[in-house]
This record gives C-alpha cells, sequence and structure tokens, in this order.
C-alpha cells in the first residue's frame, strides 16, 4: 500500500481523502515548473510515481520533467484556498460529516492556461456542462485531454475536489447543474467513478490545483492507447468569426462568450494566436472542431474566392488533411 502524502501544516477539509497533498506552499524539487507553481516539496515523488504506475497499466512509460507545488502567493490565489476550505467544511456539514474530498488530474493546453487558472480560477476552462475530472489512479484520461506545447511537453494539474454526494451524469448528457439540493456533483459511474464533473457554478469553489505536473512521451507511442498530438497551425482554417458563429449553434452561450471574449483579446494582442487556439481547443473539443472544419471545407467554394485566396485555401486543406490523418 501506498504510503499517505503528508500534510505538513496540520489542517485540512474534513474528510479528506488521505493519499494526497497538503495545503499550498513551499518546498524543494527540480524542474521548471508552470507560473504561480514552485518546485514540489517531499510528495513529489510520490505523486510522480502514481502517475507513472497509472499509465505503466495501458503500456505507456511517460517521462516526468518536473513537478511544481501551487505556491498560492498572490492574494486572490490565497483567497481561492480559504474559500476551497469553507466549502469543505460547509459540504461536511450538509452530508453527515463527510465532504467527499478526492484528488483528480486536469489536462492543460499549455503553461499559459495553467498561469491563467492559477491567477483567475478555473473560469472559462470548463466546457459543456461543466468541469471534467478524472480520479488520481487514473490520468490516462487527462493525458488524452492534455496538449503537447511548443517544447513537446504535456501538462497535468493534480487538484483536490469537492465531491459531496454525487449523482449519476451520463457523458452525453446535457445536464448543466445538480438534479436536486441532495447532490453536490457528478460521476459518471457511482460504484467506480472514471470521471468527476463538478458544475460551472462550483469550480472556482470546489476545486483548488495543488500540483502540475510536465512530461513527455520519450518514443513514439505504440500499443493499443492512441494519444492524440496537438494542431499547430500557421495560418487560420477558416475565419474566426465564422467559426464563433457556427459553434453558437452548437454550444451553449457561456461557452461561446468566452470564446468570443478570448477573440477579442487576440485582437487586442493581449494574447497569441496560439493562445487563443489552445483556449477554443479547451472550449469546444477537437472533434468538434475537426467536424466544424471538414463542413467547412466541403462547402462549394466560389470561383472569385478561389482566385483570390487560393493559396489560403490550398494550406488549409493541406493543414486539415494533417489533422484528418491525426484521427484517422
Amino acid at each position: 500500500m501506498d504510503p499517505p502524502i503528508h500534510h505538513p501544516l496540520g489542517k485540512r477539509p474534513a474528510a479528506e481523502d488521505d493519499s494526497v497533498i497538503s495545503d499550498c506552499e513551499s518546498g524543494v524539487s527540480g524542474g521548471d515548473t508552470a507560473a504561480g507553481f514552485v518546485p514540489a516539496d517531499e510528495n513529489a515523488d510520490l505523486v510522480r510515481t502514481r502517475f507513472v504506475r497509472g499509465l505503466a497499466a495501458h503500456g505507456l512509460k511517460p517521462e516526468v520533467l518536473a513537478v511544481g507545488r501551487n505556491a498560492c502567493s498572490s492574494v486572490m490565489a490565497q483567497a481561492r484556498q480559504h474559500s476551497f476550505h469553507v466549502f469543505a467544511r460547509a459540504v461536511a456539514k450538509l452530508r453527515d460529516g463527510n465532504a467527499n474530498v478526492k484528488f483528480a488530474w486536469y489536462g492543460a493546453s499549455s503553461k499559459e492556461e495553467i498561469s491563467d487558472i492559477v491567477q483567475n480560477g478555473f473560469f472559462g476552462h470548463a466546457h459543456g456542462n461543466g468541469l471534467r475530472l478524472f480520479p488520481q489512479d487514473s490520468p490516462l484520461e487527462s493525458v488524452k485531454s492534455s496538449v503537447v506545447d511548443k517544447d513537446g511537453l504535456r501538462h497535468l494539474l493534480l487538484c483536490r475536489v469537492i465531491l459531496g454526494k454525487t449523482e449519476l451524469v451520463p457523458r452525453d448528457s446535457n445536464q448543466c447543474r445538480s438534479s436536486s439540493e441532495e447532490f453536490d456533483s457528478g460521476v459518471d459511474d457511482l460504484s467506480n467513478p472514471k470521471e468527476y464533473v463538478i458544475w460551472c457554478n462550483q469550480i472556482n469553489t470546489h476545486v483548488l490545483p495543488e500540483y502540475v505536473l510536465s512530461f513527455r512521451f520519450p518514443s513514439p507511442l505504440k500499443g493499443h492507447v492512441k494519444i492524440g498530438e496537438p494542431l499547430r497551425p500557421s495560418s487560420p482554417w477558416m475565419a474566426f468569426p465564422a467559426l464563433i458563429s457556427v459553434l453558437s449553434k452548437i454550444l451553449p452561450p457561456p461557452d461561446i462568450a468566452y470564446i468570443a471574449k478570448f477573440h477579442k483579446d487576440y485582437r487586442e494582442k493581449r494574447i497569441s494566436r496560439h493562445e487563443l487556439i489552445q483556449k477554443v481547443r479547451v472550449i469546444a473539443g477537437d472533434k468538434l472542431l475537426f467536424s466544424v472544419i471538414k463542413s467547412f471545407r466541403a462547402k462549394k467554394i466560389p470561383a472569385s474566392f478561389k482566385a483570390n485566396k487560393g493559396n489560403e485555401w490550398q494550406a488549409e486543406s493541406q493543414q486539415l488533411e494533417r489533422l484528418q490523418h491525426q484521427w484517422t
């Protein structure tokens, strides 16, 4: 049995899982960590070991480059940490002393996304009906949802999560909040959950990022597990206003509002084009974007467009073909 991870500060939320993690503090370990994180403390080896072991069951051998710990150095980060403890105690009072605090993985698109989460919380990073995270002993799905950055690395956040009393929420469900006051969160399986759903109105109170883990796969992946590689477009597949217009017919209004905001930030040069694309991918998902791009490509292109935009269209077609190859 794995030893429990130590809690140096002595206090923790009611009924917290003993398997991981202390309150935010500095510590020691090596590696280049994301902004807002410091080299991890003595728990780094245990976090690394459990992550590697979780993927070994699927024949994957990741190389972990760094494990960082949330420093909670800003006033707002400390406020979110305090809020998490307050809500853990409140949920424990409602649920017979059991806040059902677990630890779960979140697959990030980049270090920039992690920095944004640390600075501003998870608002803007949930999509669909809420924020979906994966149990500590099942990191594979988070690995699949992570994105390889420009340095060839993937990044996962290991978070504490207040689940409280859970209810069954199928993956294709359109449910966007608890069905009644009796429940606090959702799971895909009541007896053996592989996915947690934290509703959008709770993501900044019921989820606390603790560690960031940066890793890569040193050799091409082989075997029965397929993990998607990132999209690295050098020019737009389609105009963003057109993309937003199509997505607005599919995604809920809050998601479209976030995409529009990120597009505005890009046009005002507050974020890079790469960051814009990664944020849209996190919200919409690669499969939906691929479907939209494929549909866009299939439409009849006017002759005038072909004459004026022939080179651009050819580049977009080649990008789509590369993307299609990744998904097939």
